[in-house]
Formats: C-alpha cells, structure tokens, sequence
C-alpha cells in the first residue's frame, strides 16, 4: 500500500485593488524636482516639510494693477469730476434681510459660547464662586446694604512735580526731620544739607500717636530707632548668614544654647569643591566644606559670651577660661574646649562684596536697661536702638556624606581636626587699619553715637 503523500499548508492571499474614481484636476500636475536623500534624513516624515516644500516653490500668478478684480468707474455719475460720494457707503444704510443678519455677527459671537457665561467652570477658585453667589443672593443683599460703610478718608493729592527727584530727596528728608526735629536743616539749600518737605499736622500726630492701619485695638508699647554699629564691623566687612538645611544641634527636643557660640571653621582650600555651573553670578567663589564644632558642655557658653562682651569689665580675666593646674604653663592659662561635631559641605552661596546693605541685612534689638546690671559693672556702650549689621555672603550648608573611596576616607580622616582650644584676644595693629578702612568704605567716615545717661 502506498503512503501517504504529505500535505503543505498554504494560504491563499487575494490581491483586490479598489477604483478611486477621481475626477481629473482641472489644471495639470505641477512636478516638482525634490532630491532623493532616503527615508534616513528624516526630511521626508518632518511636520515641516511639506511647508518648505510650498514656500521654496515660486508662485505662477501674475498679479496685475487691479489685483484680479477689475472695477470699472465708467458710467458712475460725477466720480471723474471729483464726487466720489457714489462709491462710498451709504450714511442711512438699509436693513438687512433676516436671512442675512447671522452672516453680519461679530467674530466674539462666533463659536461656542464661554463656560463663564452660562455656567461656572470647575476650574474656578471657590472664593470667587462664593463671592458671585453671595452677592447675587437676594436675600444677602438687603443684609449688605444695611451694614455702614467705613468712612472715606479725603485722598490728599500729591504735588504734580512728585516725580521730580529733589522731591522725592526732600520727601526723604521730611521723614528724619519728623523723627529728629533737633537734627533738621534750617538753612537753605546747599550741598552740606537739604531742607524736608513741610510736615503737615496729620503727618505729625500720626508719629506722635501712632495705630496699626488695620487693627484698631492693637498698641504701640515701644519704639526703636534703627541705626549702624560701625565699631561691631568684623575683620571681613560684613557678616555671613548661613543656614542649615537640618537641625546642627545634639538635642531635637529643646533648644541648645552651645549653638549660640558654636564654630564653624573652613576646612582646607584643597578640600573646596568647584561649583557645577562656574559661569553663574552666584557662583563668584569656591563652595567651600566647614568643620562645625560645639563646646563639650554647656556649663562654659555664658562664659563664652562674657568673654565677647566689650561691655563686661571682666572679659579679660582668664578665669573665665576654667584653665587646669597643669604642669605645661600655657595650658595652664586655660581655653575654651570645642570638640568635632561634622562637616557641612555648600550647595549655594550668594556672594555680595559690593552691596553689604543689599535685600539681607542682620537686625539686632539693643535695651541697656535689660543688659546693664545683669553682670556687676556693666557699662553701656550703645543707645537703645535696632541696630543693623551688613551681610556680604548667603551660605547654605547641609551633612557632607561619607566618601565612598578609601583613600579618600583616610586623607579626610587625616585632615579632620578633633578638638580645638580657643582662646580670644584684641586685634592687633595691621588688623585695627584693616577694619578702619573697610568701615570707611561702608559707612563712609566715623558714626556719632549717642548715649543717653
């Protein structure tokens, strides 16, 4: 018997071609010569191409004088004479047919109508919808017309030549004549002094009594005026605010008063890290790492602060130290002992050398009556004022991470310092001429003080 004969499975694809049945354009094709460069440019799938295409190929329209509509003026009465009244518009137009007027509508009337006029959208904040339906509401609305209006202060108008700049200066000069009359310039104009503006009565009483514009209850119990502290200027020029992205104390329950007199001290130059983008404003200097460091305990900080004080007539005594009965003397003398906490690395810094008194500036609230007599012998330096103190650099830091590399971990390790020993002293000379320039650079000469018995 015979096998078998194996069997192929095979499909069968039919091939239907489908008439489109156009009618032929009514002017030939236009064949264009585009260069073959292959689906592999990508010029032949762009958005843009077919676009090219159209603006790079030249128009066969001749436009002519009358630009394809020519207008005929003969046989129009009196256009020729100069009476082109026949060809303008006529001033009592007649009414358009019904069946027109859809046709005459403005282009804000087309389309569909906004969601704002029919109904209240959900992306609309709810205020404004409250607000809408309250003072829609008619029963809300006898309930806001019997509520009394505040009354309207007089709008005084200003003089005409308020943008003038003397008047502005002398607007200027009318506020520190009104809080300093004694200081006031009395003598014309001239350039050692400028008189203010005229204070009028409401001016005055309103610094003589002054009210919250916004709360009436609230009242004033103490004022400070605010003036510099050239003598408090540090050896940079001004000082550096610097922000922790995380809490640098030991203690998250309470606060930590080491952190009042705690260092932060740069590490060396070669561990700086250089900014990503050096090409930025704020980016002027190298980001600098900083070791923080915190005394042992918390018993020295008011020891610390007392040692700060120019004012405490026992700030150069070294017992303040707590020095140790040493055999070594100069150990002996005693210092103030800081132990390493971490090393903060910067992320951001803002740099401002030439603007000390730009958008930051450091304010501190000085009273000699709550200072003067917490120490015996206490002298007053300073006035009762808000004293302001210049910021030349912004830095923001946060916990450096641990190096991956050992090598890099030991050298780390090996500049790292563990414990410091600080002791305070007086600049010396050179340092006393560097300061005095800089505060003249800032302040622009000597600031009288004054001090009040």
């Amino acid at each position: 018997m015979a096998a078998p004969r194996p069997m192929y499975h095979q499909d069968y694809i039919a091939r239907i071609r489908y008439s489109n049945a156009l009618p032929p354009p009514p002017i030939p094709p236009k064949l264009l010569d585009i260069p073959n460069t292959g689906l592999s440019s990508g010029q032949y799938t762009s958005a843009g191409f077919a676009s090219r295409l159209a603006r790079e190929q030249p128009l066969n329209i001749e436009a002519d004088a009358e630009l394809g509509m020519p207008i005929d003026l003969v046989g129009m009465p009196g256009v020729f004479e100069g009476d082109e009244s026949v060809i303008h518009g006529a001033i009592d137009p007649p009414p358009a047919h019904p069946n027109d007027r859809p046709l005459l509508r403005p282009l804000s009337m087309l389309g569909k109508s906004s969601a704002l006029n029919t109904g209240v959208s959900f992306l609309r904040r709810t205020e404004y919808i409250t607000s809408a339906a309250v003072s829609g509401s008619p029963n809300t609305k006898g309930l806001l017309s019997q509520r009394p209006k505040p009354a309207k202060r007089p709008r005084t108008e200003g003089p005409a030549d308020s943008a003038d700049p003397m008047q502005m200066l002398r607007g200027i000069m009318k506020g520190f004549d009104l809080a300093y009359p004694r200081d006031a310039w009395q003598a014309p104009d001239s350039t050692d002094g400028l008189r203010g503006a005229e204070i009028s009565p409401e001016e005055r009483a309103a610094w003589n009594h002054p009210r919250h514009p916004s709360k009436s209850d609230v009242q004033l119990l103490d004022a400070y005026p605010v003036l510099p502290d050239p003598d408090a200027l540090p050896l940079s020029g001004g000082y550096m605010v610097c922000k922790f992205i995380s809490n640098p104390g030991m203690n998250n329950d309470a606060y930590d008063g080491r952190l009042d007199v705690a260092v932060l001290r740069a590490a060396d130059p070669g561990e700086m890290a250089i900014p990503s983008d050096p090409t930025a404003a704020a980016a002027q200097q190298a980001f600098y790492n900083y070791h923080f460091f915190l005394p042992d305990q918390t018993t020295p900080v008011r020891n610390i602060k007392r040692k700060f004080s120019v004012v405490d007539p026992e700030n150069e005594d070294d017992a303040l130290y707590g020095g140790r009965e040493d055999a070594d003397e100069e150990a002996a003398q005693g210092s103030f002992k800081y132990r390493y906490v971490r090393t903060y690395e910067t992320y951001q810094q803002t740099i401002h050398e030439d603007d000390e008194h730009g958008d930051t500036v450091v304010m501190a609230l000085h009273d000699p009556e709550l200072d003067v007599g917490v120490v015996p012998g206490t002298t007053q330096r300073l006035q009762k004022a808000a004293y302001y103190y210049p910021v030349v650099q912004k830095t923001f830091v946060r916990p450096r991470r641990k190096p991956k590399h050992a090598m890099m971990m030991q050298e780390e390790e090996e500049g790292k310092v563990d414990l410091l020993e600080v002791r305070v002293r007086d600049p010396d000379e050179e340092e006393r001429v560097d300061m005095v320039e800089k505060r003249t650079r800032i302040y622009g000469g000597p600031v009288e003080k004054r001090v009040e018995a």
